[in-house]
């Protein structure tokens, strides 16, 4: 009659033969495909944009997500006047096509007598890569309610001022 130590043992065994077979199975199988070949012509990378000739570098401005509609129409017309006094080309049609696309996002707090308009500028390629994130938050004169009254267009041209110089100088750099 067998010790009752033997029976762990033979399982043990067992297990780790298993194993074994199993690992062997799969070093069996079939062998990576090769690499591909290298491709000897050169490439621009793709945040590099063509540029158009006759147009030269433009930037279409996305609809802005988070301010009210009277807001962002006024920020449009000042992003499109600095751009303009900054040599910059933009592109109003939407869908039209352009060098680079620019999404922004703002939003607003208040208080009464202190209040914040913040904003983000995301420069992006056709690809829809962010190349450039431009940031920043302008203190308004504060409001009663809604903080979007303390946007006054004072506040607006100066984040118009600030965006667009920060645009040019990473297109200059």
């Amino acid at each position: 009659m067998p010790h009752k130590t033997e029976f762990p043992i033979l399982r043990i065994l067992k297990v780790v033969g298993g194993l074994l077979l199993i690992g062997g199975l799969a070093a069996c199988q079939g062998a990576n495909p090769p690499p591909a070949a290298i491709n000897t012509t050169p490439v621009a990378p793709s945040f590099i944009q063509p540029i158009d000739e006759q147009q030269g570098t433009t930037f279409a401005f996305e609809p802005f997500t988070g301010a009210p509609g009277n807001i962002a129409d006024e920020l449009s017309n000042e992003i499109g006047q600095q751009a303009a006094l900054r040599g910059l080309t933009l592109v109003r049609r939407v869908g039209a096509d352009a060098t680079y696309r620019v999404n922004g996002y703002l939003s607003a707090t208040g208080q009464p007598g202190k209040g914040t308009v913040f904003y983000v500028f995301d420069i992006v390629d056709r690809s829809g890569r962010r190349l450039k994130r431009i940031s920043g938050a302008e203190e308004t004169g504060g409001s009663t309610g809604d903080p979007w009254t303390g946007a006054t267009s004072t506040v607006l041209t100066r984040i118009a001022e600030r965006s667009v110089v920060e645009i040019s100088a990473w297109l200059n750099r």
